[in-house]
């Protein structure tokens, strides 16, 4: 089951198997994925090691892993946009689970206790429930879904101190991501997001060069556009409050940064809105 929304927000739940794993590497750009594994001996390799996992066990995946699928049983898939994914409103508890997607240095993997069993399974139906629901507030829902379900798996994790310390590239990557999503609106420099790494801007670029995805400064750059998209779609807010919300000093820096990367102005992105 897939939902999609507006402005290109993605959510799919499905069940898979050896034999539907495909799903796993279909190209969705900036998605998180959660799998809940269903029966034992499950073989994946990942970012070209290999892991084992057993029934009960979730494990948390970002665009930035590399995933094969070598043996794996019945299996519960979540994957999700950051489209669908910033749209939620990030207070305290549910900003945690950044500890799962961009917080950790390692692969996060929860078990799922035996008291906490039923929470999980009850969201999972509710979740597919409203996945086959069609009217206005089916996003809302869902969003509201994902909340839910992403604060049990982080206080889960959490619960379980499952926090290694071990650095890599690939975890600079997630870190730096994980930041930009905190301070877009503030830092909207790569110098920032470097200072805060305890890098140099230069040795940032290189990590993100060398592992071969888009450079900080797109990351930085696509951030704000998709909250500046979200909000002329969602919101009753003025192009001019709009513009300062997301950082810019004047409203025609704000349409040249626009229409660079949408191709055309904010004022005519919210027009073909309205012709919907």
């Amino acid at each position: 089951m897939k939902f999609l929304g507006n402005i290109s927000e993605y959510l799919q739940l499905e069940i898979i198997d050896k034999k539907t794993c495909s799903h796993l590497n279909e190209t969705i750009e900036s998605s998180l994925i959660v799998l809940w594994f269903e029966e034992d001996s499950n073989e994946l390799i990942i970012d070209g090691k290999q892991h084992f996992f057993y029934r009960n066990q979730i494990v948390f995946l970002t665009e930035f892993h590399k995933i094969k699928a070598i043996n794996i049983g019945k299996t519960r898939l979540l994957k999700f946009n950051r489209p669908f994914y910033c749209i939620l409103d990030h207070d305290t508890e549910v900003s945690c689970k950044g500890i799962l997607f961009f917080g950790a240095s390692q692969l996060p993997i929860i078990n799922i206790p035996n008291n906490e069993l039923e929470k999980f399974e009850t969201l999972w139906k509710m979740f597919t429930i409203e996945m086959e629901s069609d009217d206005s507030l089916q996003i809302e829902m869902l969003q509201m879904m994902l909340k839910r379900y992403l604060i049990l798996c982080a206080r889960v994790y959490k619960s379980q101190e499952n926090y290694p310390n071990e650095k890599g590239d690939s975890d600079i990557v997630r870190e730096f991501n994980f930041l930009v999503e905190q301070h877009f609106k503030t830092k909207h420099t790569v110098k920032e997001y470097a200072s805060l790494l305890f890098k140099s801007p230069k040795t940032l670029s290189n990590i993100f060069s060398k592992i071969g995805f888009k450079t900080p400064l797109q990351y930085i750059q696509d951030r704000k556009m998709l909250e500046a998209r979200r909000l002329l779609h969602y919101s009753s807010l003025h192009i001019k409050e709009i513009a300062y919300e997301i950082g810019f000093d004047d409203i025609q820096s704000f349409s040249r940064f626009f229409k660079k990367n949408e191709g055309i102005s904010p004022s005519e992105f919210k027009q073909n809105l309205k012709k919907e």
